[in-house]
C-alpha cells in the first residue's frame, strides 16, 4: 500500500474520450436539472429535509457543533468512497487496463486508509458504519464508474476545503490538509481517464455554486455535500448545528 503522501501516477491507459460537463456531474450523483434547481434555491433547513427523506433507514447523528462533528462528517464521506472503490475494484475489472486497475485499487487503499484513521481518532465517538446504495452505478461501464467516481472526487475535495476552516485542534487540521491533498490527486487522475489532459479542470463544481475563478478548488458547505451524499446512502443521518 502506498502512503497518503505517495503521488499518483497519471501514466494509465487513457481510453474514455468523452468530457462530463456540469449537467452530467449532476447526474453522475443521480441529480439532474431538478436536483441543480433543489440545491440552488433551498434554504439549510430545505436541505436538511431532503437529506432525511433521502435516507429513513436505522439512523445515526452528526453534530457540527465541535470538532467530532466535523470528524464525523469526513468519515461518513470516507466510508462512502471506500466503499464505492472496493465495489470497482471488486466488480470493474474487466473493462479497465491493468495500469488502470492498478491505480484504482490504489484509490481504494487510499480511501480505505483514510476511513480507518477517522475511525480509530474518533473512538467512541464514531458515528456506526453506513448502509450504501450503488444501484445507480453500472459497474460494468467504464463511463459509468469513471463519472461517478469523478462526481466522488470532486465533492469530496470541496466537502474537506467547505468545513476544514471550523476544525480547531490543530493535528486535526493538519491530517486533514494532508487527507484532501491526496483527495485531489485522485481527482486529477480520474479526470484524466476520462478526458487525457483535463486533470486540472476546476469547473465541475460551479453548478453548486463553487467559486473556481483564482484557481482555487471548490469549497462547499455540509448543507450542498450532504443532500448529494445521501443518494447513495441509505443509513438516516440526523444533522445538527450545520452551515
Amino acid at each position: 500500500m502506498k502512503s497518503e503522501q505517495d503521488n499518483l501516477s497519471t501514466s494509465g491507459t487513457r481510453t474514455v474520450k468523452e468530457g462530463y460537463n456540469r449537467r452530467k456531474f449532476l447526474s453522475a450523483l443521480g441529480l439532474g436539472t431538478a436536483g441543480a434547481a433543489l440545491l440552488t434555491s433551498c434554504g439549510h433547513n430545505d436541505f436538511y429535509d431532503e437529506f432525511r427523506n433521502n435516507n429513513n433507514n436505522k439512523g445515526t447523528t452528526i453534530d457540527f457543533k465541535d470538532d467530532i462533528g466535523i470528524l464525523n462528517y469526513a468519515y461518513a464521506l470516507e466510508q462512502l468512497e471506500a466503499a464505492f472503490y472496493t465495489e470497482v475494484v471488486a466488480k470493474s475489472s474487466a473493462v479497465f487496463s491493468a495500469s488502470q486497475n492498478a491505480f484504482l485499487n490504489d484509490i481504494k487503499l487510499h480511501e480505505i486508509a483514510h476511513r480507518e484513521f477517522f475511525k480509530k481518532a474518533l473512538g467512541s465517538n464514531a458515528i456506526g458504519s453506513l448502509e450504501v446504495d450503488f444501484s445507480s452505478v453500472n459497474f460494468t461501464s467504464k463511463d459509468s464508474v469513471l463519472a461517478t467516481a469523478k462526481a466522488f472526487e470532486d465533492l469530496g475535495v470541496a466537502a474537506y476545503n467547505g468545513a476544514g476552516y471550523k476544525i480547531t485542534t490543530e493535528a486535526y487540521l493538519v491530517i486533514a490538509g494532508q487527507i484532501v491533498s491526496v483527495e485531489a490527486r485522485h481527482a486529477a487522475w480520474i479526470r484524466d481517464q476520462i478526458s487525457n489532459g483535463s486533470f486540472s479542470d476546476l469547473n465541475s463544481l460551479t453548478a453548486l455554486g463553487a467559486d473556481n475563478s483564482k484557481g482555487l478548488d471548490a469549497a462547499l458547505p455540509p448543507s450542498k455535500v450532504l443532500p448529494i451524499a445521501a443518494t447513495f446512502i441509505k443509513t438516516k443521518i440526523d444533522v445538527k448545528n450545520a452551515f
